[in-house]
């Protein structure tokens, strides 16, 4: 072969990998819905195989303190915005269990679409309406920044009616097909916009249930069929990375994986966290409680970030942090700037991803919310659980809350103080022999209630973009 021929050769080999270091970064963001911290190997389950997940995490980054909402929508309000579910704007102003993201709101999509990004969303939205027919067709994912939308309004608690952007193309389809259609779909947005910077949001239905896999996956966990659905997940984020590879994209490419609450624990016998095959909710592990709690088990989520010769392989992340982090980390990787009009709850976290672990902010502080009410806060390793009734009226219709073991539907009379490091199951309050703590944990929480509100406050930035005659004096709830 001639020289200069081979040279052509090598250089043309080569000539998508030095393209992909020049431009921005690629994203790929997967969320899982109730998947508990306990419910993926390299976080300890004793009977769900996650080979690739593992993989993903012994090639990058585990974080071991990542949190998320305690319920579905919240959760997809905090990811989309940056900001506590309590601070977003809804159309009509009303505070609903599941947000109605107002237009006006700015979301990830929007800023990275901004930036020349090529966005697609491929799974459960649920911010237009929780519901599979009752819910608001142009607040959609396409009409919210995202190029392309498919997927489905909303959770499969009983059925799914799957869209193309705002069209209805299939009703009540075959739950066990969800997980390969998401990923079939993203696999070819990521091969279709190879040469362009891409965003990937992939919100799966599963494992919240109705729980179904496919018939190849299905019989074949020791955990039954929620075994059967993880290791379906598992093998669909295989998938995800290989197309990635196989594209030429994985020197530029950050994937994160990660859940939208924990283990919905209603669904296993007893409250249980799951362990029965014949259980169809997930495992929480070491951390107390599950979904619609503020107990860690609710919050904390299991985590991973792959992003080869940038995220060092084989580390685990210690520091906090939690989705709201996503937005702000995104839009400094791709240049973005940030909204200047509104508060921004999360903060760019780069860093971490890059196990830079020392810029951590020391005094960073993350504020536990069930419904409108301000539960909790945790600073380094420090929880405080702020002094609340058995039956909190800010947690409505969560009040008397009957997805939780009955061991964990509990009051504080006074402050109740724990150690994570030492107490990760929360089980003892240290508030006696930390009173400085325990003081500058509640001057945080006050702060908040001033800044975002409480059940019996507006905050001074909590947002509201429809005409309102009057500011309202305590957050407005459906039917006050």
């Amino acid at each position: 072969m001639q020289p200069i021929l081979k040279a052509a050769l090598v250089m043309a080999s080569i000539a998508p990998f030095v393209q992909a270091a020049e431009r921005p970064p690629n994203f790929v963001v997967i969320f899982a819905d109730d998947q508990g911290y306990q419910d993926v190997g390299s976080y300890g389950s004793p009977d769900i195989r996650t080979p690739r997940l593992d993989a993903m995490a012994s090639e990058g980054l585990k974080f071991t303190d990542f949190y998320a909402q305690p319920i579905c929508g919240p959760s997809r309000a905090a990811i989309m915005t940056g900001c506590y579910p309590m601070r977003v704007a809804e159309r009509g102003n009303i505070k609903k269990i599941h947000p109605v993201l107002h237009r006006d709101e700015i979301t990830i999509a929007e800023l990275l679409k901004g930036k020349g990004y090529a966005t697609a969303c491929f799974g459960k939205w649920d911010l237009a309406g929780h519901s599979q027919t009752g819910f608001q067709r142009d607040l959609f994912p396409h009409q919210q920044g995202f190029d392309y939308f498919y997927g489905t309004p909303t959770s499969n608690d009983k059925i799914v009616n799957l869209y193309r952007n705002d069209q209805l193309i299939e009703r009540e389809t075959e739950l066990a097909t969800l997980t390969q259609r998401y990923t079939d779909e993203a696999i070819d947005f990521i091969n279709q916009n190879r040469d362009q910077p891409f965003f990937v949001y992939l919100p799966h239905s599963m494992p919240h249930t109705r729980l179904a896999a496919s018939k190849e996956f299905r019989g074949q966990s020791q955990r039954g069929l929620y075994g059967d659905v993880i290791e379906e997940l598992d093998y669909s984020v295989g998938r995800i990375l290989d197309a990635i590879n196989k594209a030429g994209l994985k020197q530029n490419t950050y994937v994160l994986f990660t859940s939208d609450n924990g283990p919905w624990l209603i669904k296993n016998k007893g409250h249980a966290d799951g362990h029965l095959p014949s259980d169809h909710g997930g495992s929480a592990g070491p951390l107390r409680s599950g979904k619609v709690s503020t107990f860690e088990g609710g919050v904390r989520v299991p985590t991973i970030l792959w992003g080869p010769e940038r995220v060092p392989a084989g580390t685990t992340c210690d520091k906090l942090a939690s989705t709201l982090d996503i937005l702000p980390t995104l839009a400094a990787f791709a240049g973005a700037e940030l909204p200047r009009d509104r508060v921004i709850d999360g903060e760019d976290i780069c860093h971490l991803f890059h196990g830079e672990f020392d810029k951590a902010d020391q005094d960073k502080a993350f504020f536990y919310y069930l419904r409108v009410h301000l539960q909790a806060v945790r600073q380094g390793k420090w929880k405080l659980h702020l002094p609340r009734d058995r039956e909190p009226v800010g947690a409505a219709p969560f009040s008397r809350n009957v997805h939780i073991a009955p061991a964990d539907r509990i009051g504080f009379d006074q402050p109740f103080l724990v150690d994570l490091e030492n107490d990760i199951g929360e089980t003892t309050s240290v508030a006696d022999q930390h009173p400085d703590v325990v003081a500058r944990l509640l001057n945080l929480a006050e702060g908040m209630r001033e800044d975002l509100g409480d059940y019996d406050r507006v905050g001074t930035n909590m947002r509201f973009f429809d005409p309102i005659a009057k500011r309202p004096q305590t957050p407005p709830l459906p039917g006050k």
